[in-house]
């Protein structure tokens, strides 16, 4: 591969809604730069960058790749990012090695939710923008409703750089509405022909939109506009690019990716107008103080760079994907990683295409590498000179919504499954791995129900571990609500010294989770040696209540009275009578299940406010509160909500938001379960007995 200087390297995420097409665009550029000599398909699994046995097997994107494009004299990194919500981790690290974004969407079902969610994202990162509308072909496709869809929601910055040609419903080539050219395709040939007659009165308003938006980019242009001159080219070249980075222009391209139709232009579009990473502001931090430091981006400063992604391979070993900002990454090098303040050797280092491996001796500033087998550095860490010391910006990545209890299909592979979801917690920081210690469950915390069905059978495919999915048992509790004094006695003479405790137990309502232990023995009929024995055994009984077995709370016990035996009485025969007494007094001290209470705060648009509330309520919800919230244009509701009802919430708001919806839900408090939830909860426990 050639060596580019930074000017002429464009980093670019590709993002949209699923099966919007961006993975066909990526694969006719490739074609259309001579790296592949055949155009892949997403039906036969042949996409340079899904080539993920996963990704195959479901034929859509579910991590972020890199397609390098070398473009007549221009570089174009392009990180292909998935569509689905699930792997909206992937998106997250795409867009965070990017300095622009291509949002692709598509003619024939508009703007999707995933079009405006990539588009939050790339405002957040305050990255420039340009769109491609994809599947013109279609005769379903509509690029002028489109348009206005793309308007409505993004605003007037939306500016149409070509408008299609079509012969009734046919898609026949596009008229460059900047240069005023048109292109005709004829199979694969592209020709350049006049502007068909018919279409001045529909590309004049739309040129006269781009002389409008490029006039607001700067003052002279301005008052050359309400003269009447006509901008030289160079003029409206800068001032595109101007417009185009600081957001008040919106390149709009369309065409078809899997036809190969459009993308010579797209590609022109975004090596003139997308900018360099020399012209991006990059702001990092001082390691030592917190205090912000501008990083100089070129290739004569010393070096910096952040690792964006990391693949746990088992046989290349841990892949460190990273992005350099200033000076160079060199093969056999030492370079320091700020974040744990420690050294790293680089290794080999190499250029990615889909997954063909190019290796290089040098990456240099602007550009995107990948290297091996790092011992101490992880997904967000800066990579530098020691001396510099810098921490670039890290990769905020959103918290679990699904939790799924895992179990091994075969027995002993319990230590195998941990130690395969570590490694692949490595590269995907969007889910986590629990014990839960009471119901003996390891639990996988992840995006949704695609996002986990991808890591049990990335497990499988790369660490041969075999698992089944479960819902998580909750953790239910138990407490009594009336005060009863208990009698337990333990006797038991088999031949010499025998066994004998004798106690007399209250047992209350406590006031503390936690257990609560009082004497009140008068006389001595307990003696003060065996005390702590009586208490023992009650802690130990309170881990199984009497109803379901769930661990007991808030219970007060008070010893008052027994008595003992000068031989036969021993600390383990006082703990087996205090058990016998807690067995006895809990059932007689009208026993409850308690069930565990979180609180809800959804953030939704207001037009789905009477579904989610009604959900809500379906789920033995209460609505503590609503309203507007902090979050742009979404409202938030607030409930409390049992934590058994909150099973796949996440998928069903998805469902009922369109994928616009995001929830918070947080542990409270226990409180007493209805009868009927009590009565199942009991029956389930005593299935698993029996």
């Amino acid at each position: 591969m050639n060596s580019y200087k930074m000017e002429n390297i464009r980093n670019v995420a590709v993002m949209g809604h699923g099966k919007c097409g961006k993975s066909s665009i990526i694969e006719a550029m490739l074609f259309n730069s001579g790296a592949i000599s055949r155009i892949g398909k997403n039906s036969e699994g042949t996409l340079t960058s899904d080539f993920d046995i996963e990704e195959t097997k479901r034929q859509m994107s579910i991590s972020t790749s890199i397609a390098p494009v070398e473009w007549k004299d221009t570089k174009l990194n392009m990180l292909d990012t998935p569509g689905y919500f699930d792997f909206v981790g992937e998106v997250k690290e795409g867009i965070r090695a990017a300095d622009s974004a291509l949002i692709v969407l598509s003619g024939r079902s508009g703007v999707s939710v995933g079009t405006e969610q990539t588009f939050k994202f790339a405002k957040q990162k305050g990255v420039p923008i340009v769109f491609f509308v994809n599947k013109i072909d279609d005769p379903r496709g509509n690029y002028q409703r489109t348009l206005e869809e793309m308007k409505e929601k993004f605003g007037k910055a939306i500016t149409p750089f070509v408008y299609p040609i079509k012969e009734g419903d046919e898609f026949k080539g596009f008229v460059d509405i900047v240069d005023m050219t048109a292109r005709r395709y004829e199979g694969a040939d592209r020709v350049d022909i006049p502007v068909p007659e018919g279409m001045a009165e529909t590309i004049a308003p739309l040129r006269d939109m781009i002389m409008e938006a490029i006039a607001e980019t700067d003052d002279a242009l301005m008052n050359k506009y309400f003269n009447g001159e006509e901008f030289t080219f160079d003029e409206i070249k800068k001032a595109i690019r101007k417009g185009v980075k600081d957001g008040s222009i919106y390149p709009v391209y369309c065409g078809s990716g899997m036809d190969n139709i459009g993308i010579r232009s797209l590609m022109d579009g975004i090596a003139k107008y997308l900018p360099a990473p020399n012209e991006i502001t990059e702001v990092a931090h001082d390691a030592k103080t917190g205090e912000p430091v501008e990083v100089v981006q070129e290739v004569s400063d010393t070096t910096s760079a952040i690792v964006f992604k990391t693949v746990a391979d088992p046989y290349v070993g841990k892949m460190s994907f990273f992005r350099v900002y200033s000076g160079s990454i060199n093969a056999d090098s030492v370079l320091y990683n700020a974040n744990k303040a420690q050294k790293e050797r680089i290794g080999k280092i190499y250029f990615l295409c889909g997954k063909k491996q190019i290796e290089t001796k040098v990456i240099e500033a602007g550009d995107i590498g990948v290297v091996t087998k790092l011992e101490n550095t992880s997904t967000g860490d800066t990579l530098c000179e020691e001396n510099k010391n810098i921490i670039l910006t890290g990769i905020e990545f959103p918290a679990p919504t699904l939790s799924m209890a895992v179990e091994a299909v075969k027995k002993g592979d319990e230590e195998k499954i941990v130690s395969g979801l570590t490694k692949l917690m490595e590269e995907d920081l969007t889910f986590n791995i629990g014990s839960n210690t009471e119901t003996k469950e390891t639990l996988i915390n992840g995006q949704g129900d695609q996002h986990i069905d991808v890591i049990v059978n990335k497990l499988k495919a790369k660490y041969g571990v075999d698992v089944k999915l479960e819902a998580p048992t909750v953790p239910y509790r138990e407490t009594i609500r009336s005060k009863v004094k208990v009698e337990g006695k333990h006797k038991k003479q088999s031949g010499g010294h025998g066994q004998y405790g004798h106690v007399w137990i209250e047992f209350e309502p406590g006031i503390t989770e936690d257990m609560t232990f009082e004497e009140q023995v008068f006389g001595g009929s307990v003696p003060k040696n065996y005390f702590p024995a009586v208490e023992k055994g009650l802690r130990d009984a309170c881990k199984h209540g009497v109803l379901a077995g769930y661990p007991v709370v808030n219970l007060k016990a008070t010893l008052l009275d027994g008595s003992y035996h000068p031989v036969d009485s021993s600390e383990m025969a006082f703990k087996t009578a205090a058990q016998i007494a807690y067995r006895e007094g809990l059932k007689q001290a009208n026993p409850v299940i308690l069930e565990p209470i979180g609180y809800l705060k959804v953030y939704i648009p207001e037009s789905i406010m009477g579904d989610v509330i009604g959900d809500i309520n379906k789920r033995r919800g209460h609505i503590m509160g609503m309203g507007e919230s902090e979050r742009e244009n979404l409202n938030l509701v607030e409930a409390e909500v049992p934590v058994s009802e909150m099973f796949k919430y996440s998928t069903d708001l998805r469902s009922m938001s369109q994928g616009r919806g995001s929830f918070e839900f947080e542990f409270v408090r226990y409180d007493p379960a209805p009868q009927q939830i009590a009565d199942k909860v009991i029956a389930d426990a005593q299935s698993r007995i029996q």
